[in-house]
């Protein structure tokens, strides 16, 4: 898998993410809120990582 190929598909978990934070907002999430945060949590360390290894120009 190439650079551009990875790219592609952080930005897209990237553009996910804001469904996972809209998602906590309601109120019937219950326990489910531990796992919607652990999964964001989760995406901004991978993230994180993607961007130290491949920093933008």
């Amino acid at each position: 898998m190439n650079s551009a190929a990875i790219q592609t598909r952080v930005k897209a978990i990237e553009s996910k993410r804001e469904f996972l934070v809209k998602l906590l907002e309601r109120p019937d999430l219950g326990l489910l809120t531990i796992d919607v945060n652990q999964a964001i949590e989760e995406m901004d360390e991978l993230i994180a990582e993607f961007k130290q290894t491949f920093p933008e120009n």
